[in-house]
């Protein structure tokens, strides 16, 4: 969750910003404060929520309500899972090509060393630090990563970056740390010890291989999957390993945060980066992250 800092702010006032942020967010009862997030979030008041989004204004010049499909809501987790206008978010339907699942900044991204990565610079972690099945961290043995940042302002939503299959989600519980610029550079393995989930993507490659990470943060911890029947999030009791089958063409929406957080993309070696991709890079859903091999989408759907 990233309240208070915005791409477009002179780099001093940035840092400030992000500092009071990691202060604020990480010196409180953070499991505590996140429960309270989500039942204050919840509330509907029409009355309410119109001051509390007046007072995340404030700290977040960048939010645009004008893209979403109403102005009007009915609680304040209404204005962050809220819908965009037809058309603002145009896909690229290249076959070769791996969509960004979401509207980001662009982090650490670039060669995954052997098994080793990076959250930040100075701040590495290997791959099944984070993705705690062994024979799926080796497929991203000398492949590619792209952190995506979702600020506080931003859309929520996360759509399938290629067409596949889900048939499995792998829930880790864990903490909530704020997962801005700043905390990266302090907490060592960070992603590896917050909430996320692992999405592996089945496609039709015999090779190359895609799975999806999203990490919760401080007053988010909770992710709804479209094709699961409750949210993942701090209060949530059943198995780790939750089976399902979800069919997505490129494009189609998976689910959404209840705020801001942030989603790994892991790609095999068979992917580059797209041309532009770089950390500090603002990118919107559908826009190129990877470009690889082209993919059937026929095939996906006939997947046993």
């Amino acid at each position: 969750m990233d309240t208070l800092d915005s791409a477009t702010e002179p780099k001093p006032l940035l840092t400030v910003r992000e500092q009071l942020n990691f202060l604020l967010t990480n010196r409180l009862p953070r499991r505590w404060l996140t429960l309270f997030m989500g039942w204050f979030s919840r509330i509907e008041s029409p009355a309410l929520t119109r001051l509390s989004i007046a007072v995340w204004q404030l700290f977040a010049e960048d939010l645009r309500l004008q893209d979403a499909t109403t102005q009007s809501f009915r609680s304040l987790q209404a204005c962050f899972t809220r819908q965009l206008k037809p058309g603002l978010r145009p896909l690229d339907n290249s076959p070769e090509v791996v969509t960004s699942p979401c509207d980001a900044i662009v982090g650490a991204c670039g060669p995954i060393e052997g098994d080793r990565l990076f959250q930040a610079k100075g701040f590495p972690y290997t791959l099944e630090d984070l993705i705690p099945d062994a024979a799926l961290a080796r497929r991203y043995r000398n492949g590619r990563f792209v952190t995506l940042r979702l600020k506080s302002s931003m859309y929520h939503r996360f759509h399938a970056p290629v067409d596949c299959r889900v048939r499995q989600v792998n829930y880790i519980s864990g903490d909530t740390w704020n997962v801005n610029p700043i905390a990266l550079k302090k907490v060592e393995k960070l992603f590896c010890k917050n909430e996320r989930a692992v999405l592996e993507l089945e496609f039709d490659h015999p090779e190359a291989s895609l799975t999806l990470v999203p990490v919760a943060a401080i007053l988010v911890a909770s992710m709804k999957f479209h094709f699961l029947p409750e949210p993942l999030d701090l209060k949530y009791r059943g198995p780790n390993r939750i089976p399902c089958d979800a069919h997505f063409h490129k494009g189609d929406e998976m689910g959404y945060f209840q705020h801001g957080s942030t989603i790994i993309v892991f790609a095999s070696e068979h992917y580059q980066l797209s041309p532009g991709i770089s950390s500090g890079q603002p990118i919107n859903m559908g826009q190129a992250l990877l470009t690889g091999h082209p993919l059937n989408s026929e095939s996906v759907r006939k997947l046993p």
